[in-house]
């Protein structure tokens, strides 16, 4: 399997932005911002969900929301707070809210077919 990462920019409520670099991750429900990235542009935890990794293991992160720009566009988005050593992840929630899917053949994101029923 490929690793795709996509270039964004995160903005918190004061305005405050921080480039960053991010692991496109189809398993990952939310996407996740590293410490360094959270604490830079200003977010406060909202509340604790709990996640479970790969290996089965559960724990428990913060959650926050934050406005997110990328070439294929930008929207508010729930992300989870990361500790030390967290890498940026962009899950589904987000990729969904942009209307954006990843191809998994060629791991390249392209507009989704929206319906509406």
């Amino acid at each position: 399997m490929g690793v795709t990462y996509v270039e964004g920019q995160v903005k918190g409520l004061a305005g405050k932005q921080e480039n960053v670099k991010f692991l496109v991750d189809s398993g990952a429900t939310y996407s996740l911002l590293p410490k360094a990235v959270w604490e830079t542009v200003g977010l406060e935890p909202k509340r604790k969900l709990s996640f479970t990794l790969a290996d089965g293991t559960t724990i428990e992160r913060s959650v926050s929301e934050a406005f997110v720009v990328f070439p294929q566009g930008e929207a508010h988005t729930p992300v989870i707070l990361g500790e030390e050593g967290d890498e940026a992840l962009l899950g589904v929630v987000t990729l969904e809210i942009l209307g954006l899917v990843l191809n998994p053949f060629d791991r390249t994101l392209h507009p989704m077919h929206m319906l509406l029923c």
